[in-house]
């Protein structure tokens, strides 16, 4: 069934991603909300995954069937981005798998808020048995990130959303610059350039997609999402960050260990100093770090209050953290951020 103005662009790049493309290609047929284009977009593949598509464009006409002028996900991506016709745009991995609600939700949840400019969804990962504990424990964290404000005082922390799972609206998108290539995870460095424009984002809190997981997978074997890079763009964004540039005198660091210090040391030669490092440890209180004190928690029943930066990552002593600083009164976003 074609449509002339299609309610919603389906965007999907895909490379050498016959083994999955079929099953993933299924899922959106059997959306409820058969208003769409598919932007099916080729990065060069050298298996069958093309003709896979061309096979389905050839019995139903919703499906365009593109070619990428560059080479990467970004090229693909923005490509895809500059062909669409409608104003909201979901993504879609070759690998991965939606739930016949899922456009239909999310065209909904746009359309209901004018303010919002992202809609993303709850996910589920599979196959379980290729699931490692520390990637459970992100699945827990990323999925209970739901409302507008979930977003903005957890963006620190991970990138909050799984990136096959959003759908935006694509003039604002466009107008921030599209997706960007460089040494950095191209979706969580368009969501933090979102935040920081003051952009909306939430989530649905239904499962909308099956999230494969694989050995494969880009975000397992590029240098572009590792650590190093994660701690780089973060900072980046954190340097300027109009709650931590109001407060830049009054910067107090939650955490005095080593690998803490590594991890926060980027934020620091953006030119930022803290005036106490905070810790529990009683071998590293009274110590000097660079000439500023590690205090215990109680330097915080101060005024004027502190920005207080969290950059202990384990989810568990986070947590006791954040109930910490509830009791002395410090407002998450307000008075204090959690890092990863």
């Amino acid at each position: 069934m074609s449509h002339a103005v299609p309610a919603l662009s389906i965007l999907l790049p895909y490379r050498n991603a016959a083994a999955t493309l079929e099953a993933c290609l299924a899922s959106i047929a059997a959306q409820t909300c058969e208003t769409y284009e598919l932007l099916a977009v080729d990065d060069h593949s050298g298996d069958r995954s093309a003709d896979i598509v061309r096979d389905r464009a050839a019995v139903d006409p919703r499906i365009r069937c593109l070619a990428s002028p560059g080479r990467g996900l970004v090229a693909a991506l923005n490509h895809g981005l500059g062909a669409a016709t409608a104003a909201i745009v979901a993504r879609m991995d070759a690998d991965d798998v939606m739930h016949p609600e899922r456009l239909a939700r999310q065209l909904a949840h746009l359309r209901d808020d004018a303010a919002l400019t992202l809609s993303a969804s709850r996910v589920r990962a599979f196959p379980d048995e290729r699931l490692t504990a520390g990637f459970r424990e992100y699945l827990r964290w990323q999925n209970a990130c739901l409302t507008p404000a979930d977003l903005d005082e957890e963006i620190y922390v991970e990138s909050p959303l799984a990136h096959p799972s959003v759908a935006f609206r694509r003039a604002p998108v466009v107008a921030a610059g599209g997706y960007r290539d460089g040494a950095f995870p191209e979706d969580y460095e368009l969501w933090l350039r979102l935040h920081r424009l003051g952009h909306r984002m939430a989530k649905l809190p239904e499962v909308l997609l099956d999230w494969r997981e694989h050995a494969q997978r880009t975000s397992r074997t590029d240098p572009r999402y590792g650590r190093e890079a994660f701690d780089r763009l973060r900072a980046a964004f954190l340097a300027g960050d109009p709650r931590l540039l109001a407060r830049r005198g009054e910067l107090v660091i939650w955490g005095a260990g080593r690998r803490t210090r590594q991890r926060c040391a980027r934020l620091l030669q953006e030119g930022f100093r803290p005036c106490a490092w905070i810790d529990i440890d009683p071998r590293k209180l009274g110590n000097r770090l660079d000439g500023v004190p590690v205090c215990s928690p109680d330097f915080l029943e101060r005024e004027p209050r502190p920005f207080v930066l969290v950059y202990v990552a384990n989810h568990g002593a986070r947590e006791e953290i954040a109930a910490g600083l509830a009791t002395l009164g410090y407002a998450r976003g307000r008075d204090w951020l959690a890092v990863g």
